[in-house]
C-alpha cells in the first residue's frame, strides 16, 4: 500500500515552478504558479500537485485547474475519494501517542486502506493533523463480502403501484421525483467477491455509495489493532479506544459539499445541498420528507427514525382535530353548566360555608369564591372528554398497526428484510471481544467466538436489576404519601436503599430523595402560606383572590419546581443507565441499544410521570374529614395531606401536564435549535464568505459537532416521552395532541437542520425497525387505556354527576348537585389544632366539605352514605366497561389490519424467486463457460500430442 505524506513547501514550489515553466513560458503563468505554491495544499481541492502530472479533471477547465480550491472530498490526485478522516494534535504525551498512531496506521495499510496526511502547518489552527483514508476496490470488495452488503445486480422489472385518482390533491405536498427517488429500483443480492461479473458494476469507484464506503471503513477502524505484531495486548484495538485515550481527537466521514451551495466538482454529489434545500428549511414544513435521499446519505437507521417521526406527526393531525373538537364542545357548553352556575350564585354558592383546607393558616371560605375554577374545570371535564378518552384508546392502536405496515414497506424498499439476523451474527461490539477472553465454538458459524460465562452474566444482571429497582423506588414515598401504608413502605424502602447505597450506589441518591420529598413538603407547606394571603374575596386583594386560589397557586409553582428537578435528575439517570448497561457487557450494538433503551425509559418514565400519577390517583383521595384528617408524616407533623382544588382534581392534573409537557418541549427546542444556532452563528457567517479558498472540507467538518452513537437514542426518547403524555393523561387535557403536533412539525425541521448543518456526517448504519421502542410504545398504549379509565372514574367528577342525574335527581337535571355532593360538619366538633387562627365564619354552626358522609346527629354520624358506595360501584363498573370496550376494539382492529401489506408480501416473494432464478442462470452460464474452456484446453493438448507423434514417426522413417 502507498502512503502519501504532505510535502515540504519548498519542494512543492520547485516542482510546480519547473512544471509550469516547461509548459507555459510567459511571465503571468509563472506568477500564477508562484501564487499556488505559496499554499501548496490549497491545490488538494482539485487534486493538482503539479501541472505536468495531472490533466484536466472532469468538470474542471484549464483555468479552474490552477485555481485554489480546498472544498473537496478527494485525495490530492483528484481520483481517490476520502472515505474517512482522523485528526490528531501533538501534546506532552506525544511519543507514546505517536507510537500508537504509527502501529495503527501501519495495520490500516495492511488491511488494504490507503492514507494521506495533511500537515498541521496547512490547517487553520496550525496544530491539527488530518489523516485522510481511502478504501480501494479490493478492500471494499473484501469487507462487503464479509458484511454481506446487498448490491444491485439487475434493474427491477416489478411495476410500481398505480397512482390513485385523487393523487393530484397531494401534489403540492410532494417533492421533485429526483429528490424523492434519487436512484432507480434494483434487484439486490449479498455481494460476493468471487462473482463480481454477476453484479451491475459500471464503475468500481462509484459502485459502492459513500454511505456504504464509510460504513466499511469504520468497520475496519473499529477492529484494527494498534499493537505490534507478536504482542498480546488484545485490548489495544479499535478507533474508539484511541479516541478515548486522546491518540486521535476525531474520526468522521466527510459531507459531500457545503449545505448552502452545490459542489463545484462534477464528480462529487450535492446530496447535502439537496437535503438542506428540500428538507431542512422550515418553509418546507408542509412538504413530505425525502426519505430515500435521507437513507442514501445518512443510512437506514437515521432514515427509519425520520420515517417514524413523520408518520407519528401525520397521525397526530387526526388526534389533534378530535381533541380540538372536544375542547370546543366544552367552550360551547359553557353556559349549560348548571353546577358552575350554582357555585357562582350568591344565593347558593354564596351561602355555603366551607371547612378550612389546612390547619391554623386556612380560614373558612365561601363556595362561590371558586366560581372561576369551576368554569375552568368544565372546559376539560365534560361529556366530550369520555368520548375523547375512548377515541384515543382506539387511535393509539391504529397508529401502531399502520406504522407496522409502513415499516414493512420500508423494509422491502430499503433491502432490510432478513437484516437483523446478520446484524446479530456479524456486528459484535469491540468492548465485548476485549472484556470476554473466554472463547467457544459458535454452532451456526462453526467459528470460535468470545462469550460471557453464565455465572458472570447472572451476577452482572443481578447488579443491574438491583440498581434499576432501587433508583425507581425513589418515587414510592411520593406516590404513597397520602395512604396509611406510607410509613411501612417508606421504612422498608429507606432501609434497603441505605444498604444498597453503601454497597453500590453513589451519594447522589441522597440528593434525589431530598428533591422528591422536598416537592411534597413544598406542596403541603406553601399552600398554607398562600392561604394566608389569598383568604377571602372580600379582602383587599379581591382581584388576586378571585382568579388565583391557594390550590392553583401551589399547583402551578410546585409544577414549575418539579419540572426543574426533572431536568436535573435526567443527568443522573442518564449516567446510571449507561453505567449499568456497560456492566452487562452486551454482545452486539443492537443488544446494547435495546438494553439501554429499556433502562433509560424506565428511569424517564418514573421521572416525568410520577408527579402526574400522584396528582391523578393519590392527591385528594386520602385526606380524611374534619376532625380525622390524614397527615403525611403522622399526626405529630403539621403537614396535612393535600386536598384537590375546589374545582376538582382534574384541573390540577391539567395544570401539571401542561407545565411539564410544554416546558419539556420548549426546553428541548432551545437546546436543539437556539443554542447551537447562537453558538455557531458567527463562525458560520464567517465561513460562508469563501470557505473553499480558506478551509478544507475536512476542516469545515471538523469544527462541527460530533454525532455520538447515542445521538439518535435521545431523539427517540424525547418523542416517546411525549407519546406518553398525549396517551396516558390525555383525558385531562384534550389539547395535548395539538401541542404535540405543533412541536413535531418544528421538531422534524429542527432535527433536519441539525443533521445537515450542525453535525458531522454520522457513520451510516442499518436498522430494519425502531428497535426496542416498538415494544415500549405497545406497553404505553395498553397502559394508557387503564390510566384514562381511572382518570375518568376517580379524578374527574363525571361519574358522581351521572349517578346523581340518573339516581338521585328529582327533576332529571343537575340542579341541586352541588348541595348533594357536600357533606356537613359541626364547627364545634373541629379540634383546636384544625381550627383557623382567624375564626371568621359569620356565626355559622356548620361547615361543608367534599365527601359523601352522614351529617352530625345521625345514627351513622360521619360515616359514608349509601350514595358513596353507589358512586364507587359506578366508578368500578365504568372502568371495567371502558377497558373491555376499548381493548376489544383494539384487538379487533389489530386483527383486521395485517402487519405486512399483501402487495409487499407478494413483491418479497416475487423478488426472492427472481433472485434465485437469476443466480441459477448465472451459475449455469458460468459452468458452460468453464466446460467450454476446459474442452478447448483438452483439444489443444490432444492436437499437440498428435503433432508430436507425427514428428517422431517422420524422424524414424
Amino acid at each position: 500500500m502507498r502512503r502519501i505524506a504532505g510535502k515540504a513547501k519548498d519542494e512543492t514550489l520547485i516542482e510546480l515552478q519547473s512544471a509550469t515553466d516547461s509548459q507555459v513560458g510567459d511571465g503571468p503563468a509563472v506568477l500564477t504558479a508562484f501564487r499556488i505554491n505559496l499554499h501548496p495544499d490549497e491545490n488538494s481541492g482539485n487534486g493538482i500537485n503539479s501541472v505536468s502530472e495531472k490533466g484536466t479533471l472532469p468538470g474542471h477547465s484549464e483555468t479552474e485547474k490552477l485555481q485554489p480550491n480546498k472544498d473537496t472530498v478527494f485525495f490530492r490526485d483528484g481520483v481517490r475519494r476520502i472515505d474517512f478522516v482522523l485528526s490528531y494534535v501533538d501534546d506532552k504525551d506525544g511519543e507514546k501517542k505517536q507510537e500508537r498512531r504509527r502501529e495503527f496506521e501501519a495495520n490500516l495499510e495492511k488491511a488494504g486502506l490507503e492514507l494521506e496526511t495533511e500537515d498541521k502547518a496547512d490547517s487553520k489552527d496550525h496544530k491539527t493533523y488530518f489523516l485522510k483514508i481511502h478504501a480501494p476496490w479490493d478492500a471494499l470488495a473484501t469487507y462487503a463480502d464479509v458484511l454481506k452488503i446487498k448490491v444491485p445486480f439487475k434493474i427491477s422489472d416489478i411495476p410500481h403501484t398505480q397512482e390513485s385518482p385523487l393523487e393530484w390533491l397531494s401534489r403540492p405536498l410532494r417533492l421533485p421525483e429526483r429528490i424523492l427517488r434519487p436512484e432507480p429500483d434494483y434487484f439486490t443480492y449479498h455481494f460476493d467477491k468471487a462473482k463480481t461479473d454477476f453484479f451491475l458494476i459500471n464503475d468500481k469507484d462509484t459502485f459502492f455509495p459513500p454511505s456504504t464506503r464509510n460504513r466499511i471503513v469504520f468497520y475496519i477502524l473499529a477492529r484494527c489493532p494498534y499493537y505490534k505484531a507478536g504482542r498480546k495486548d488484545k485490548d489495544k484495538t479499535g478507533i474508539k479506544r484511541l479516541l478515548s485515550n486522546g491518540t486521535y481527537t476525531a474520526a468522521f466521514p466527510l459531507h459531500d459539499c457545503r449545505y448552502w451551495k452545490r459542489a463545484k466538482n462534477a464528480e462529487c454529489e450535492s446530496e447535502r445541498y439537496n437535503l438542506y434545500k428540500h428538507w431542512a428549511r422550515f418553509l418546507c414544513f408542509y412538504k413530505e420528507q425525502p426519505l430515500n435521499l435521507i437513507r442514501k446519505y445518512y443510512g437506514e437507521k437515521i432514515g427509519i427514525y425520520f420515517a417514524w417521526l413523520g408518520f407519528y406527526t401525520e397521525m397526530l393531525f387526526v388526534a389533534a382535530i378530535m381533541g380540538l373538537i372536544c375542547f370546543i364542545y366544552g367552550v360551547l357548553s359553557y353556559d349549560d353548566n348548571i353546577s358552575s352556575k350554582e357555585i357562582c350564585d350568591a344565593n347558593i354558592g354564596g351561602s355555603i360555608l366551607m371547612c378550612p383546607l389546612c390547619d391554623k393558616k386556612c380560614t373558612f371560605w365561601k363556595l362561590n369564591s371558586t366560581c372561576l375554577s369551576s368554569w375552568q374545570s368544565h372546559l376539560f371535564d365534560n361529556e366530550g372528554t369520555v368520548f375523547f378518552a375512548i377515541f384515543m384508546g382506539i387511535w393509539v392502536t391504529l397508529f401502531l398497526e399502520f406504522w407496522k405496515r409502513r415499516q414493512a414497506r420500508l423494509e422491502y424498499e430499503w433491502d432490510l428484510v432478513d437484516f437483523e439476523e446478520e446484524q446479530q451474527q456479524l456486528q459484535i461490539r469491540p468492548e465485548f471481544e476485549i472484556k470476554c477472553t473466554k472463547r467457544r465454538l459458535n454452532k451456526i458459524t462453526q467459528e470460535m467466538e468470545p462469550y460471557l460465562p453464565i455465572t458472570s452474566k447472572c451476577a452482572r444482571f443481578s447488579l443491574s436489576a438491583a440498581t434499576v429497582i432501587f433508583w425507581v423506588t425513589e418515587y414510592l414515598p411520593q406516590l404513597c404519601a397520602c395512604c396509611w401504608l406510607e410509613g411501612i413502605i417508606s421504612c422498608l424502602v429507606t432501609c434497603c436503599r441505605w444498604l444498597y447505597t453503601v454497597c453500590v450506589c453513589s451519594p447522589q441518591i441522597s440528593l434525589i430523595v431530598a428533591c422528591i420529598i422536598g416537592v411534597i413538603v413544598y406542596r403541603l407547606a406553601v399552600y398554607a402560606s398562600f392561604a394566608c394571603v389569598i383568604k377571602d374575596p372580600m379582602r383587599k386583594i379581591q382581584l388576586v383572590g378571585r382568579f388565583i386560589t391557594p390550590q392553583l397557586a401551589t399547583s402551578v409553582t410546585a409544577s414549575c419546581i418539579n419540572f426543574v428537578i426533572i431536568m436535573i435528575l435526567n443527568y443522573f439517570y442518564e449516567r446510571v443507565a449507561i453505567w449499568i448497561t456497560d456492566i452487562e457487557i452486551p454482545k452486539t450494538h443492537l443488544e446494547y441499544e435495546n438494553r439501554l433503551t429499556m433502562k433509560m425509559f424506565v428511569f424517564q418514565f418514573v421521572n416525568y410521570y410520577s408527579s402526574c400519577f400522584y396528582v391523578a390517583f393519590f392527591k385528594g383521595k386520602f385526606v380524611g374529614f374534619p376532625g380525622e384528617y390524614s397527615y403525611m408524616f403522622g399526626k405529630r407533623s403539621n403537614l396535612r395531606n393535600e386536598e384537590c382544588d375546589p374545582g376538582g382534581c382534574l384541573i390540577e392534573l391539567t395544570t401539571q401536564l401542561v407545565i411539564v409537557m410544554a416546558g419539556k418541549q420548549l426546553w428541548g427546542n432551545i437546546q436543539e435549535a437556539l443554542l447551537p444556532f447562537l453558538r455557531n452563528w458567527w463562525s458560520s457567517r464567517r465561513g460562508r464568505h469563501n470557505p473553499e479558498n480558506h478551509y478544507s472540507r475536512w476542516e469545515q467538518d471538523h469544527v462541527l459537532q460530533n454525532f455520538s452513537q447515542l445521538g439518535l437514542f435521545y431523539e427517540y426518547l424525547e418523542m416517546v416521552i411525549q407519546f406518553g403524555f398525549i396517551t396516558l393523561f390525555v383525558a385531562s387535557f384534550p389539547l395535548a395532541p395539538l401541542l404535540a403536533l405543533f412541536n413535531n412539525i418544528l421538531e422534524i425541521r429542527v432535527d433536519a437542520w441539525k443533521f445537515t448543518t450542525q453535525f458531522r456526517r454520522p457513520v451510516a448504519s442499518k436498522a430494519r425497525n425502531i428497535g426496542a421502542w416498538q415494544e415500549i410504545l405497545n406497553a404505553v398504549a395498553i397502559l394508557s387505556v387503564v390510566t384514562n379509565a381511572f382518570i375518568m372514574a376517580f379524578t374527574s367528577d363525571m361519574i358522581p354527576r351521572m349517578v346523581y342525574l340518573y339516581a338521585y335527581s328529582n327533576e332529571s337535571s343537575m340542579s341541586g348537585y352541588v348541595n348533594n355532593s357536600l357533606s356537613v360538619f359541626h364547627i364545634s366538633q373541629i379540634p383546636e389544632r384544625n381550627m383557623p387562627e382567624d375564626n371568621w365564619f359569620d356565626n355559622a354552626t356548620t361547615c361543608r366539605y367534599r365527601d359523601y358522609r352522614y351529617p352530625p346527629g345521625h345514627i351513622k354520624e360521619y360515616t359514608h352514605t349509601m350514595q358513596f358506595w353507589h358512586i364507587l360501584a359506578a366508578k368500578m363498573a365504568f372502568i371495567i366497561i371502558m377497558e373491555h370496550v376499548v381493548f376489544v376494539v383494539k384487538f379487533f382492529v389489530a386483527w383486521m389490519i395485517p402487519d405486512v401489506p399483501s402487495d409487499v408480501k407478494a413483491r418479497v416473494k416475487r423478488e426472492r424467486y427472481l433472485v434465485q432464478e437469476y443466480l441459477h442462470n448465472y451459475e449455469v452460464e458460468r459452468l458452460k463457460l468453464q466446460l467450454s474452456a476446459s474442452f478447448m484446453t483438452e483439444s489443444l493438448s490432444e492436437m499437440s500430442t498428435m503433432a508430436d507423434k507425427h514428428e517422431v514417426l517422420s524422424e524414424c522413417l
